[in-house]
């Protein structure tokens, strides 16, 4: 467990990674993108490559090597690698997991805009991951349709310039991130321009995968804009903070950013309590406060994933027994067509 004291985690933190590691956009074009890499890299039994290559082919394997290095060699249940592995599992066909599970094509007006809950808009600001999660909502997600270009965001942009009822723009992708700090720059200048905006909420998976994103360019425009910032980061395992995970937090916090996380529960990697537990301790002692635990999104070749929902409020009920309140995420399922996420259990 990472233990600091207040004046370790208040100290200046250096905003340049070392010139001896590669730029952050050189860490996302070197991710490894070949199953027979992984497993070789990662020393596992080659028994799991025709599996690894049949869901590579439905959704390519993409594993940043920052977050390589925290997986364990040698061990096929470590739950770092259970979310970027693909499994034969994958091609199965279950009931009730479709491709588009929670219905977003039905709140598309505009390409790379979401318009499904009252007050808040979601912007495609990417249309790539740093990192390719196994049961992502969104792995069959058309983003070649959703890809604005220059006059489509205008046309986006014109959308939430008529709608006064609209108060946050939140960036997500693919991960909002993996976009250049020019291109981002521009967008929120000009979601800046809107008088009604309050709120920039940003979900991203980048300061996790690869720390090294969070650096003075970005840091530059986050600090420019008068939005009220919010952060959502996607973290599902303590082994997934480490010490460069840590200070990437405290640069975000430094732009006076809100720091919040969600996870998805799931088999195998998060389903028991004491791993959920040390989830919360650990993303408070870097500054983040545990938000949402998500069931999963029935999406097509993720239900190996699935933890039923009976087992699912059992858990968070025995978390609650060990957790003092700030620390509790809520357990919420998003149902489409409803106004907001879906509470389960007490």
């Amino acid at each position: 467990m990472i233990t600091r004291s207040p004046a370790t985690l208040q100290r200046v933190i250096p905003t340049q990674a070392s010139t001896d590691t590669p730029g952050w956009q050189a860490q996302l074009s070197g991710a490894v993108r070949d199953p027979h890499v992984l497993l070789d890299r990662l020393k596992l039994d080659p028994n799991w490559l025709p599996g690894a290559e049949r869901g590579h082919a439905l959704f390519e394997v993409r594993v940043p090597e920052a977050y390589l290095a925290r997986i364990r060699p040698g061990d096929p249940a470590d739950p770092l690698l259970r979310q970027v592995l693909p499994l034969n599992a994958e091609t199965d066909s279950v009931r009730g997991f479709v491709s588009d599970p929670l219905e977003e094509a039905e709140h598309s007006p505009h390409p790379g805009l979401i318009h499904k809950y009252p007050g808040r808009v979601l912007l495609i600001a990417s249309p790539t991951c740093a990192i390719n999660c196994r049961y992502c909502f969104r792995r069959h997600f058309p983003y070649s349709e959703n890809s604005p270009s220059r006059a489509q965001w205008d046309e986006v942009l014109n959308y939430l310039r008529v709608d006064p009822s609209i108060q946050e723009a939140i960036l997500s992708g693919g991960d909002p991130l993996a976009s250049s700090d020019k291109r981002l720059a521009w967008l929120v200048e000009r979601l800046d321009e809107i008088p009604h905006l309050k709120r920039l909420r940003i979900h991203t998976r980048l300061p996790v995968v690869i720390p090294d994103r969070i650096d003075d360019a970005l840091l530059g425009w986050l600090n420019a804009t008068r939005l009220q910032k919010v952060v959502v980061l996607h973290i599902n395992h303590a082994n997934e903070i480490d010490d460069a995970v840590v200070d990437a937090c405290a640069r975000l916090r430094s732009t006076g950013a809100t720091l919040l996380n969600q996870s998805v529960l799931l088999r195998g990697v998060n389903d028991d309590v004491e791993t959920l537990a040390t989830l919360s301790e650990r993303l408070f002692e870097a500054g983040v406060l545990p938000y949402y635990l998500h069931v999963l999104d029935p999406v097509t070749g993720a239900a190996h994933f699935d933890v039923p929902d009976d087992e699912a409020i059992a858990l968070v009920d025995a978390l609650r027994e060990q957790l003092a309140g700030f620390l509790m995420p809520r357990l919420v399922r998003e149902v489409p067509g409803e106004n907001s996420k879906t509470p389960l259990g007490g």
